[in-house]
């Protein structure tokens, strides 16, 4: 472990000093042998799920981890969207002269080796691969037992347009020991690894967060809320509400909890539960909602729990403040809604809610690193240091002060 990082530390000088016009030539050379390659990847895919099946995973687990050209292809130009984004390193962030003369630059530059831990969907391979070497970065992956053979043949893929460069494989690369032994090795591995990025379930955040002894970005689970407000636009709602769920139901930008205004719940609560009975989706709905609606219990263990599933809580609530409230109990500090007309409502929700991403009238499921105009993202971070949101190429610079004198010394 320690020779096999300590050479993905050796390359970060080659990877740091790339010029920005070969990085983009390297980057669409990723995109074509992903392309080239996809019959062999979508081979490998095959065989991981069949082992999902046999080992009965869940459908969000199957969902993400499935593979087939189209999704390949999105890959693909995924790449090609971070190659055609600004160059990240070198900005100068600020500069002023200070009265001694000294002209002071603050300029970003690489992190240097990200170790990035996560699960299930393969596309992270390719996404997060793209985003560290634009940003000047090396990465170390480690995706999921689930996705092994997946990960290994898009690994394979970028490591051959690797060498075509003459660049070195350590830029792009799986971890060696890819059990948790490995995994709790890696995360002590601070001489060489300079920032570990988690995203998965909570028990892996957990285990990270207590037991890293580098920076972590965690990426954790997305409990997002929708409020629809006394106020709102009926017309926007339902389309916004199934939107959010039933879109994507296994995302972590997916709804989770819908909170009903109690003066409209009555005509409205019908209309939705029609709307997610068209969807397939089931509802746990509070005891209030019980009295307009025919739909399962909800339980306590119901609010604030990830379903990633076509599975949707509601809550009905006696105002802002009590929606507000309840998001700051149960919410995961990723993503959150509201849908209504009333300007100071919004502007309190949107200035009341700790979240990476808070919306007015739009569905939560644009909380994504390609819809935000990253080309991708490493994944939706819930800290609120250094990064937040989605996480993309300039979240994976830090900086540095250039400072240029001319002969001032210190009195």
């Amino acid at each position: 472990m320690e020779k096999f990082l300590a050479k993905a530390k050796e390359a970060t000088k080659i990877i740091s000093n790339l010029k920005p016009s070969f990085k983009v030539k390297v980057l669409h050379e990723f995109a074509n042998s992903i392309r080239q390659n996809s019959s062999s990847i979508i081979g490998a895919n095959a065989l991981d799920l069949k082992h999902a099946e046999n080992n009965k995973l869940s459908y969000s687990i199957i969902d993400r981890l499935k593979l087939n050209h189209g999704r390949i292809e999105a890959m693909a130009k995924a790449i090609e969207e971070i190659a055609a984004l600004r160059e990240p390193v070198g900005r100068v962030l600020d500069g002023w002269v200070v009265p001694n003369g000294l002209r002071i630059e603050k300029v970003a530059t690489p992190i240097g080796v990200v170790g990035i831990i996560y699960e299930s969907r393969p596309n992270v391979t390719s996404d997060t691969s793209a985003l560290c070497f634009k940003s000047g970065n090396v990465c170390v992956l480690k995706g999921g037992k689930e996705a092994e053979r997946s990960n290994k043949a898009i690994v394979t893929a970028i490591q051959e347009a690797l060498e075509r460069f003459d660049l070195p494989h350590e830029a792009v690369s799986l971890l060696p020991d890819s059990t948790r032994e490995g995994v709790a090795q890696l995360i002590k591995m601070d001489k060489y690894v300079d920032v570990i990025v988690p995203r998965g379930g909570e028990s892996l955040i957990n285990f990270i967060i207590q037991n890293s002894a580098i920076p972590v970005i965690k990426h954790d689970k997305g409990v997002c809320h929708v409020y629809i407000d006394n106020e709102a636009d009926i017309q926007k709602v339902i389309p916004i509400v199934i939107n959010s769920k039933c879109d994507k139901p296994s995302a972590c930008n997916a709804l989770e909890t819908l909170l009903v205004h109690k003066d409209i719940a009555n005509g409205i609560l019908p209309k939705l539960k029609a709307a997610f009975d068209e969807a397939n989706t089931e509802i746990r709905g509070c005891e209030e909602s019980l009295k307009i609606i025919q739909v399962k219990p909800a339980t306590e263990a119901d609010f604030g729990y990830e379903f990633l599933d076509n599975i949707v809580s509601i809550k009905v609530v006696s105002g802002l403040d009590e929606a507000i409230a309840h998001i700051a109990k149960y919410g995961s500090l990723h993503t959150e809604v509201i849908i209504t007309e009333n300007y100071t409502k919004a502007e309190k929700f949107m200035q009341d809610i700790d979240a990476a991403c808070v919306y007015l009238n739009a569905s939560s499921r644009f909380t994504d690193g390609g819809e935000f105009g990253f080309g991708a993202e490493v994944g939706i971070s819930t800290n609120k240091l250094h990064a937040r949101g989605p996480m993309g190429i300039n979240e994976l610079t830090t900086y540095k002060y250039k400072i240029y004198g001319q002969g001032q010394i210190r009195r």
